[in-house]
């Protein structure tokens, strides 16, 4: 069966609103492209945009990448143990940060639960509280600790607990809040306490994911343990600013893959413990 213009209009004129959006949503909609549009050259205009200083900085980026090349190879055990020093401050930074994180951030969390916390005053109030403390960057909190501690990995350990207070309670809470009431229905139904309901029916549902989260935020706090150490946190990044502002780029540029590398062995090492703790899913197969 083929419509004809008349059918076509017919239809336009019995619901026009299927053909075409009201005057209110197309104006709306072109204040929004207007509004993006503009927002967008203003940042161009307001951060010197130009094609000439971009072409500028191209080149220069290409004279700094030749520094690099060939990457230095260091042939004193000295220098080697310096690098494999800061590699491991850097990784124990990450380790640290996030285990503390975990530990004070997942019975904060059900606070936040509004299938565990039932009173919706104390529960808002607890999400408000993860917000504010995620809302201080792990950076800021390095120089406050720096400031207050000192020099060193234990200021960049408590820069990464304390935002990962922040985010893993909140994270956790939302993957509680996503569990099924079937299983702490049925601890409930055979008598155990609200103890047992969480531990029996809420924890083997949401431990999996609780891990899933763990060991992302863990290799993610690895490239935050870097730049950490730039700003005077201890770790790799302190030991590659030093080569850095010495002009010294063909050892940056070996300190840089050597960091792209561990992270690489983390994210393999993190994914093997995921497929044998949680599991594989078939369909990914």
């Amino acid at each position: 069966m083929s419509l004809t213009i008349d059918d076509i209009n017919a239809a336009k004129a019995r619901v026009p609103l299927a053909f075409k959006a009201p005057l209110q949503v197309r104006l709306r909609r072109a204040a929004l492209w207007v509004g993006f549009i503009g927002l967008f050259c203003y940042c161009l205009w307001a951060f010197d945009f130009s094609p000439a200083r971009i072409w500028t900085g191209l080149g220069r980026l290409g004279t700094v990448l030749g520094f690099m090349f060939p990457p230095h190879i260091w042939d004193n055990w000295f220098e080697v143990s310096e690098i494999l020093k800061g590699l491991g401050e850097t990784l124990s930074i990450a380790f640290m940060g996030t285990l503390l994180g975990a530990i004070i951030g997942y019975p904060l969390s059900f606070l936040g639960a509004k299938n565990i916390n039932r009173f919706t005053f104390l529960r808002q109030t607890a999400r408000r509280g993860f917000d504010v403390i995620r809302a201080f960057e792990t950076l800021i909190l390095a120089l406050i600790f720096i400031r207050a501690f000192g020099l060193g990995p234990l200021a960049g350990i408590l820069a990464i607990a304390v935002s990962e207070i922040g985010t893993f309670a909140k994270m956790f809470s939302e993957a509680t809040e996503n569990t099924s009431d079937k299983p702490v229905e049925g601890v409930k139904s055979s008598g155990g306490s609200r103890l047992q309901q969480i531990r029996f029916g809420i924890a083997p549902q949401v431990n999996p994911v609780i891990l899933s989260i763990l060991l992302y935020n863990f290799e993610s706090n690895v490239r935050s343990g870097t730049i950490l150490g730039i700003v005077g946190a201890g770790g790799i990044g302190f030991i590659l600013s030093d080569r850095i502002s010495a002009y010294r780029w063909d050892e940056a540029w070996s300190i840089i893959f050597l960091i792209i590398a561990m992270v690489y062995v983390i994210d393999y090492l993190s994914d093997l413990i995921r497929q044998r703790i949680i599991g594989t899913w078939d369909g990914a197969k």
